[in-house]
């Protein structure tokens, strides 16, 4: 397996990982799938933004994905990321994620980042126990934020400080 970063062309094979994510669990809170074009929309925010789309890869299939993106838009927020990661089913719980994650890391730390967050489905305790496993802490719970498959759903957050430092940016 190798890690790289995606291109254009593998948008599909990202997108059918997606979509099948959204079909089938609460990782994500849509409810329809995304259209090609709103995806490569994402994708071209996120190069803009020089925010990586790593993607997993063994033997020409892609196996899994993933991203960061800016946790809220505003300046006082510009250290902090949230980032995402979704395999294929038959991926999952084979090590895919936690490289993909970890290969998250230093692209963040190189782009001056302090902290990265993930937000998962309070029922999804493989993902929660997957993100401690790598460092991540829970900080926070929202209640009934979300609403999928005719059931309300709540909110974790997990956080890892990734630059080593407690206190603020250096001036």
């Amino acid at each position: 397996m190798q890690i790289r970063d995606a291109t254009l062309e593998d948008l599909a094979a990202i997108l059918d990982i997606y979509n099948e994510v959204i079909a089938t669990t609460t990782a994500v809170y849509n409810d329809d799938p995304l259209t090609p074009g709103e995806f490569a929309l994402w994708f071209q925010d996120r190069d803009a933004a020089g925010y990586p789309v790593l993607l997993a890869e063994e033997n020409g299939r892609v196996l899994g994905f993933s991203s960061f993106g800016d946790f809220r838009v505003r300046p006082g927020y510009r250290f902090t990321v949230e980032h995402s990661v979704h395999l294929t089913a038959d991926a999952r719980g084979k090590g895919i994620g936690t490289a993909l994650v970890q290969a998250l890391i230093p692209r963040a730390q190189a782009l001056g980042k302090h902290t990265m967050l993930g937000a998962v489905d309070a029922d999804n305790e493989g993902s929660i126990r997957f993100h401690e496993k790598l460092g991540f802490v829970q900080v926070g719970r929202l209640p009934q934020v979300g609403f999928k498959f005719g059931r309300w759903l709540d909110l974790i957050y997990l956080q890892r400080f990734i630059d080593g430092a407690s206190g603020g940016p250096a001036a």
